[in-house]
């Protein structure tokens, strides 16, 4: 089922704690935008099937990455993507984003989303995996 624009940033805004909508909105921008380059295939169109269309696209036609990045350089990444982010920030704008669309999406999605990331992203995405 695929949440409405405004319910899934309703749900970024509350677990981001973000003033306005429009934070909201550029944390997902960017988290989605370099998670879309670490995802491929039927996992990755699975996904943006799942989120409004206008991130949806943002998944799809993501930033570029030459290799995927462990958790604590995609946390720097977005850093870098949001003015004036620290590594603290963006690892709460990322674990807003993300715990968002781990809600979103299901066990059975997200667990195959994990599959094509580097290990440590269940912390990201709220979900701590069994070791």
């Amino acid at each position: 089922m695929t949440l409405r624009y405004e319910a899934f940033l309703d749900h970024v805004q509350e677990r981001g704690e973000y003033g306005t909508a429009e934070e909201a909105e550029r944390a997902a921008r960017v988290v989605l935008a370099l998670l879309g380059a670490h995802l491929v295939g039927e996992v990755r169109a699975q996904l943006a099937a799942r989120l409004p269309e206008g991130f949806a696209l943002i998944l799809l036609n993501p930033l570029q990455s030459a290799e995927p990045l462990p958790p604590e350089r995609f946390v720097r990444a977005t850093a870098a993507w949001i003015e004036g982010a620290t590594e603290r920030t963006a690892a709460w704008d990322v674990s807003a984003v993300l715990s968002t669309v781990a809600g979103a999406v299901g066990d059975d999605l997200l667990g195959r989303i994990l599959l094509q990331l580097p290990a440590g992203y269940d912390l990201l995405f709220g979900r701590p995996q069994p070791t």
